[in-house]
């Protein structure tokens, strides 16, 4: 079916939410007598990683004090605080969380208990891939109800053409005549919904076997207040250059790692777009997605704010296309540095909320401070030190390294298992994984740099990496 743009302003919205299916998991699990609150997970993980900041902070004090004759006692406190202290801190946080991380158990669920789910697509000059992403939804074997909405954004190629080609039963072609960005197009999807689950899903991704189901049983199995929650999105081309195979060990190791974290913590930071699920009556309650470059995070956050969970399902996988050139990699990281810029601007007030995910907000504060000390003097630094000048980067950095090796390794251990669970084998990649673990650092830092800039600047803001 296809609807034109001028038709979705005359269709009616269901004026109340629909009744969701309750989280029957809640009543089924099984009592554990050495069950440990999450609470006394966090402060337990919160304890050791400060304890691990003031010993290496003190350790440094010999590396602090020739420091300080360069550039005086703030500016040398200030810069070891960036380049090893917070680090190691941030990276023990992370080791000790994982290692207590005991994902809810997923409870078995009869196929009526699946609610019906609508599937958001905003395509933009997808030609080349928006059939294989509506194959790979076709292969689902979803239990209940299932319906498709691919708002075409004002492509400019043969997107539409592809998408008039597509005869599946489920399948709803929305197509706005000018393109007016990702928030606009999902939006406009959104009026047309008509289940109580809303899963988003770029347009240039494929969905693994059974991912919409694992997706929803991990919403069920949830807490009750869970009003989102994420899938797992990992690099579909990572063969094609030295940075796409980067790329493919932060989603795997860096991204994942962190949505587990604050999951366990009651608060995923960022339902992305690329691979997620809604609770469609909250989504119209916050007003959809917000009109920004970061349209997933200040969504995310506008969830959170209202009081609600969000989960992440690290078994409903989606595969995307990573950006493939430098340009487009910069691009994509300066539109997720302005997006979390935009959260803060929007939603600042959750750094006061008493919440366990309200310390994810304080780490993201620290961004910006810890980017720019690594871009503007720990690299400068590396170049130093290669001549035997210990100011900025000497032995004490190495005091950041173990517990970063620690964490990629148990990460691997966690991903690889839930591979093999999935019937999915890790590929070998050894040069992607020693570029992520040496020079990752140097690709990704200036194009937060460049978002920074671009936010204080207030310069134009554009959707996408093309």
């Amino acid at each position: 079916m296809n609807i034109h743009a001028h038709d979705w302003l005359a269709k009616s919205v269901p004026s109340r939410p629909y009744p969701l299916p309750s989280a029957a998991a809640n009543d089924s699990r099984v009592h554990r007598w050495h069950y440990v609150s999450v609470r006394f997970k966090f402060a337990l993980t919160l304890l050791l990683a400060i304890g691990w900041g003031v010993a290496s902070y003190a350790l440094s004090r010999s590396w602090i004090q020739p420091l300080s004759i360069a550039m005086g006692d703030v500016g040398a406190h200030l810069l070891v605080l960036g380049i090893a202290t917070l680090p190691g801190c941030m990276n023990v946080f992370l080791m000790v969380g994982l290692l207590m991380d005991r994902r809810p158990p997923r409870a078995c669920f009869a196929d009526h208990h699946f609610p019906g789910i609508t599937l958001l697509i905003a395509a933009y000059n997808e030609q080349d891939s928006i059939l294989d992403t509506l194959a790979s939804i076709d292969a689902q074997e979803y239990p209940a109800s299932l319906e498709v909405l691919v708002v075409n954004d004002g492509s400019t190629d043969e997107t539409m053409a592809r998408l008039r080609s597509a005869s599946y039963p489920w399948l709803q072609i929305i197509d706005l005549k000018c393109n007016g960005g990702k928030a606009k197009a999902l939006n406009v999807g959104l009026r047309y919904a008509s289940y109580p689950l809303t899963v988003t899903l770029d347009a240039d991704s494929c969905l693994f076997r059974n991912a919409l189901r694992r997706l929803v049983e991990r919403y069920l199995s949830d807490p009750p207040n869970t009003a989102a929650v994420a899938g797992a999105v990992l690099v579909r081309n990572s063969r094609r250059n030295p940075l796409t195979r980067m790329q493919e060990w932060d989603y795997f190791l860096g991204m994942s790692a962190v949505k587990r974290l604050q999951s366990m913590f009651q608060g995923t930071l960022v339902a992305q777009g690329a691979f997620s699920l809604y609770r469609t009556d909250i989504l119209r309650a916050v007003g959809g997605w917000p009109d920004s470059v970061g349209e997933d995070i200040v969504l995310t956050w506008a969830i959170l704010r209202d009081g609600h969970r969000v989960g992440y399902g690290e078994d409903a996988i989606a595969f995307t296309n990573a950006p493939e050139t430098l340009g487009q990699f910069l691009r994509q990281r300066q539109r997720w540095t302005r997006g979390l810029l935009e959260a803060f601007q929007v939603h600042g007030h959750l750094l006061f909320h008493r919440r366990l995910s309200t310390l994810f907000i304080w780490w993201n504060l620290l961004f910006p401070y810890i980017d720019m000390v690594y871009a503007l003097a720990f690299l400068p630094g590396v170049v130093l030190a290669c001549f035997g000048i210990y100011w900025l980067a000497g032995p004490m950095t190495l005091l950041a390294l173990p517990p970063a090796a620690l964490v990629s390794y148990q990460v691997y251990l966690i991903q690889s298992r839930m591979f093999r669970e999935q019937g999915l084998t890790v590929r070998h990649n050894a040069l992607g994984v020693v570029l992520y673990l040496l020079f990752y650092g140097v690709v990704v830092k200036p194009g937060c740099l460049m978002g920074y800039a671009a936010e204080a600047l207030n310069l134009r803001k554009r959707w996408g990496t093309k």
